[in-house]
């Protein structure tokens, strides 16, 4: 089995802890970091460009992405140009549509011509890909975030999805597909067998992969039996006679 080093695919830490995206940064694994509105909710982030900048204070060298936050799509534009210009290594995230499902790929197109690095999320389908593979000006660096996770939580295998998905983008040399949503350790190992370039990974996710990957299944077996005997004895559990 493969460990986290020798896989081809670029694991980028996904998340809104700055200490975790900071240490993460500086782990070698890492090669890149995303985040987006609802972690930085959850993280209880009140600040969104003070946020982002502290984050980009350390942060200077992979690529991080940073995701608009309008329904509006001028507003969109404003957001996505400003946030871009923030530094070299940025990219913008921009929803395949916006709330009211109208398509974002004229104002991808845009972008994309201007020179703004995109990572275009939220993608679930092929006529998505199809639909952005278009708008993207093939000497410009984008990210292609399908969402294989979310797919795969309808009972769909997002296997096939993501292999033509790599089909479609293999006349764009710019264009990366991510595999977005990843729910467990194997999933980063199913975007690397797959051949995508890059897999987005949870920080606790990510920690479980570092901690456990190639772990030896006997050891972890006898563990696990450990991990039951202690929480047995801690919690007094007795059985009458």
């Amino acid at each position: 089995m493969k460990t986290l080093d020798q896989l081809n695919v670029q694991i980028f830490a996904d998340g809104a802890d700055i200490e975790g995206m900071i240490a993460l940064y500086r782990n070698p694994l890492v090669q890149g970091l995303t985040t987006n509105p609802t972690l930085m909710r959850k993280a209880g982030i009140k600040d969104y460009e003070g946020f982002c900048r502290e984050v980009l204070d350390i942060v200077k060298e992979k690529p991080i992405s940073f995701e608009v936050f309008s329904d509006d799509f001028d507003e969109m534009r404003r957001q996505a140009l400003k946030i871009q210009s923030w530094q070299d290594n940025v990219f913008v995230k921009i929803p395949i549509t916006n709330t009211r499902g109208e398509s974002t790929i004229p104002l991808i197109r845009q972008l994309s011509a201007d020179g703004v690095q995109l990572n275009v999320t939220a993608i679930l389908t092929l006529d998505q890909v199809r639909a952005v593979a278009g708008a993207l000006k093939p000497t410009i660096a984008a990210v292609i975030s399908v969402f294989a996770g979310r797919i795969a939580d309808t009972g769909r295998s997002p296997v096939p999805l993501m292999k033509e998905s790599l089909s479609i983008l293999k006349e764009y040399p710019k264009a990366s597909l991510l595999w977005a949503s990843v729910r467990e350790v194997l999933n980063i190992f199913e975007a690397d067998d797959v051949g995508c370039q890059i897999v987005t990974v949870p920080h606790d996710i990510l920690g479980k992969a570092i901690k456990m990957c190639a772990m030896d299944l006997a050891s972890l077996s006898l563990d696990t039996v450990k991990m039951f005997r202690n929480d047995a004895i801690s919690a007094d559990f007795t059985i009458n006679t």
